[in-house]
């Protein structure tokens, strides 16, 4: 591979790439180079469009086209007296996709994590502390049940403490359809203590 700088120089930009597990370097570099032209160019085309017409929303930190408005925050379908506190824009995608939710959303932009150098100034909770009005009268944390995740929420949680608004957060143990053989202690514990009249 030393012969090869260029191909050097790919796999090190892809390196950058957060999330890209190193094995997979390999797969992804070929998978481009692979590429036709015309697949090349649209991707790279797709991809410089998106970093050009996309911002987050004031508001509630999700993504939205430049020029149009957010379509959780402007739309009158949706319930605003309910915000729905995630980590990521992904989140907000996946409980979006599940239909059960139809209030607002705020995205924090990540989780507490020392280690990777994200504190609580990097996260939007003083852009969710001001928008919270007389309107507001749930918020819905729903971090990842992660150590940073729960340390997120609570930090959250605390910031919230002087407004007065109920503060839930989501169920946690055993999923639909999951067999308590195959559980883990953790979850089988949650379940129990967060147990419910039935």
């Amino acid at each position: 591979m030393d012969g090869l700088p260029t191909l050097q120089g790919l796999l090190k930009q892809l390196q950058r790439v957060p999330y890209l597990a190193s094995k997979n370097l390999y797969r992804v570099a070929n998978h481009f180079l692979s590429m036709t032209p015309e697949q090349l160019e649209q991707f790279c085309r797709q991809v410089r469009e998106a970093h050009e017409r996309l911002i987050k929303c004031p508001r509630c930190c999700a993504w939205q086209e430049q020029t149009g408005n957010c379509q959780f925050c402007s739309s009158p379908k949706r319930d605003h007296r309910l915000i729905c506190v995630v980590e990521t824009w992904y989140d907000l995608h996946t409980l979006e996709k599940s239909g059960g939710y139809t209030g607002e959303y705020h995205v924090l932009g990540g989780a507490l994590s020392p280690l990777d150098g994200i504190g609580a100034e990097d996260l939007s909770i003083d852009r969710l502390l001001r928008r919270i009005d007389g309107s507001c009268n749930e918020i819905i944390l729903a971090m990842n049940q992660t150590p940073e995740g729960e340390a997120t929420a609570a930090l959250v949680a605390r910031a919230l403490r002087n407004k007065s608004i109920k503060i839930t957060c989501l169920a946690r143990g055993v999923p639909v359809g999951g067999t308590l053989e195959y559980m883990d202690r953790l979850t089988v514990c949650k379940a129990l203590l967060e147990r419910r009249d039935f």
